[in-house]
């Protein structure tokens, strides 16, 4: 299987990336971000260490604010405690506070905040240019051992049930799956039709991850092989058979070279970050856009915004995010230059 068809471009966005809280309650099997509550300082990031973070991704031509936390982290009676000590009840109340600084410092927010209920969304929805989930796969790795045992967060049908929703509200939403954790080719197949499917009927979903997986030390994958290049080309050129045209193929620049990748697809290449690290993946380093250039060759870059131009289009962003984007929005809808 392959793709023929080489776009006339690839996109980016240039982001920071901000890692609220690693504590969650969810424990994958392949996970090294995820820790246990025993420090508040290296568990729960504060406003005046997040501001400065996003003050230099602005100064150094961001326009994505990525935050990332574990999920349902209120879950955990520690974290609980050192959320209350900075005055909000939950993640949710305390991110909403996050998205306005970066707002008022000019960088677009995008979060992707694990399982939600819709009054949540409806919360974030006007303080961010996008929001994200990963459904990971429609297979069932919940069995002792599996990659989601002990996981109550990772049921699929909980996560298509929070894509659904912001599909009813028309959030422009990223979501993906994983490739290498003990599914199947025909779990991908399965579940890259169903992300089709809920896009065919609401229209969010302006892009799909295409990740492969990376052991990590100290987890109890560790020792797991990573899926193989010609897996990712096939996973990337089922993903760009079965979506919709309009929704884009992405891959991590980071994890994978993405020149066979767009060959075989694969029409986004993700936030890559010139100020942080990709706290998912620590060991492996962003590229700098010459560097993405340069790995691409003779096919041409494009920077994005982290919403997409059909969304744009529409006003599907957050009204607070409203100016901003089209400060930042050139007249097609992709990044002013």
């Amino acid at each position: 299987m392959s793709y023929v068809n080489m776009p006339n471009f690839v996109t980016y966005c240039r982001n920071v990336f901000i890692p609220v809280t690693n504590i969650c309650r969810n424990k994958c099997g392949y996970c090294g971000f995820r820790r246990e509550p025993d420090d508040k300082d290296s568990c729960l990031m504060h406003i005046d260490e997040i501001t400065p973070i996003l003050e230099n991704g602005k100064k150094a031509g961001c326009t994505e604010a990525l935050f990332t936390f574990g999920e349902y982290a209120e879950e955990v009676v520690e974290y609980r405690e050192w959320l209350n000590e900075l005055g909000y009840s939950t993640t949710v109340e305390y991110v909403s506070e996050l998205c306005k600084i970066a707002i008022e410092i000019g960088l677009l927010p995008h979060t992707n905040a694990g399982i939600l209920g819709t009054s949540q969304l409806k919360i974030l929805k006007p303080l961010n240019a996008s929001l994200g989930l990963m459904l990971e796969t429609t297979a069932k790795l919940d069995a002792p051992g599996g990659a989601h045992n002990n996981c109550a967060g990772k049921d699929p049908a909980v996560r298509f049930d929070v894509i659904k929703a912001a599909g009813k509200l028309k959030i422009p939403f990223t979501t993906g799956i994983l490739v290498g954790i003990g599914e199947t080719v025909y779990d991908r197949i399965e579940s890259l039709k169903a992300i089709s499917k809920i896009h065919e009927r609401y229209g969010h979903i302006q892009e799909v991850i295409i990740q492969n997986f990376m052991p990590k030390p100290d987890t109890s994958m560790s020792n797991h092989k990573p899926p193989t290049e010609q897996e990712m080309v096939q996973a990337v050129s089922l993903a760009r058979d079965i979506l919709p045209d309009d929704v884009a193929v992405q891959v991590a620049p980071n994890l994978i070279d993405p020149s066979l990748l767009i060959r075989s697809g694969a029409t986004d290449l993700g936030g890559i970050s010139p100020t942080t690290i990709d706290w998912i993946n620590p060991e492996a380093q962003w590229p700098s856009v010459s560097k993405l250039q340069d790995m691409v060759g003779n096919t041409y870059l494009r920077e994005r915004l982290p919403i997409y131009p059909q969304y744009i289009k529409k006003e599907w962003y957050g009204s607070s995010v409203k100016g901003l984007v089209e400060s930042l929005a050139d007249e097609d809808g992709y990044r002013k230059t």
